[in-house]
């Protein structure tokens, strides 16, 4: 069976954030994630994973970017100086909160100067912190216009020429399906590369068991795979309770 792991920035939405933790842990999770912890001080996210038991799956980079403008970052030309210091508060954070990976999201770009600029920021950030493992995830079109990560191929690309065994492909079955049409068939290319994976039903991103994609077959292959890492769920509940949408699990 699969680690679970539940993905609490759209999980157990209904709940305040700090609540979400143990109602995660109630619900039989053993680790959650958060797309982005940086509106509160590191040290009350850790009280709340340490009072519920919980590991820290992942966390994303960049934080939020409050001055405004574009939320920007690994592929975008240019910025190279914004991204290596997103990267060192990112790793503040990850002092406090231990996460096994963080996602290095590419921002809206396209092109090769684009690519040769994510290439090189992606060398940085793992040279720069040999002992945390990255990943990168491609987002589909639909819900991320103009996003640069926009394809398995193109991150494989990417992922072939930083050449870093801390950096890694972070599989999403929602994404993988808007992109390429079939989540299951993108999972058996691409699982040697994948050290993560999320879950979601596509069109709607909602709980496994709605829309296209036979999660029981998808979990069948991970198992086949050999894949042993955090399975998190990570789809918006189309119940009012999340509790309500975990048959599934």
């Amino acid at each position: 069976m699969p680690k679970f792991a539940a993905n609490i920035s759209l999980l157990f939405a209904e709940l305040p954030y700090l609540d979400r933790f143990q109602a995660a842990a109630d619900a039989g999770f053993k680790a959650v994630e958060i797309l982005f912890p940086y509106e509160l001080a590191a040290k009350e996210t850790q009280r709340a994973l340490l009072a519920s038991g919980l590991d820290l799956v992942l966390i994303n980079a960049p934080p939020p970017n409050y001055t405004g403008g574009d939320p920007g970052y690994a592929a975008i030309p240019g910025g190279e100086a914004r991204f290596q210091s997103d990267i060192h508060r990112v790793l503040r954070y990850a002092e406090v909160l231990r996460p096994e990976l963080i996602h290095i999201m590419s921002g809206y770009s396209a092109g090769p100067d684009a690519f040769d600029c994510m290439v090189r920021n992606l060398q940085w950030a793992a040279d720069h912190a040999p002992q945390q493992q990255f990943t990168i995830e491609p987002l589909n079109p639909v819900s991320q216009p103009d996003y640069f990560l926009n394809d398995y191929n193109l991150a494989l690309e990417v992922l072939d020429r930083v050449d870093r065994p801390n950096v890694g492909l972070q599989y999403d079955s929602f994404h993988a399906h808007m992109i390429h049409g079939d989540a299951l068939s993108v999972w058996e290319k691409f699982y040697p590369n994948v050290v993560h994976a999320q879950i979601g039903a596509a069109p709607d991103r909602s709980e496994p068991g709605r829309g296209s994609t036979d999660f029981t077959h998808l979990f069948n292959a991970m198992k086949a795979s050999g894949y042993s890492g955090w399975v998190s769920a990570e789809y918006t509940p189309s119940t009012p309770r999340t509790v309500q949408s975990l048959g599934w699990m």
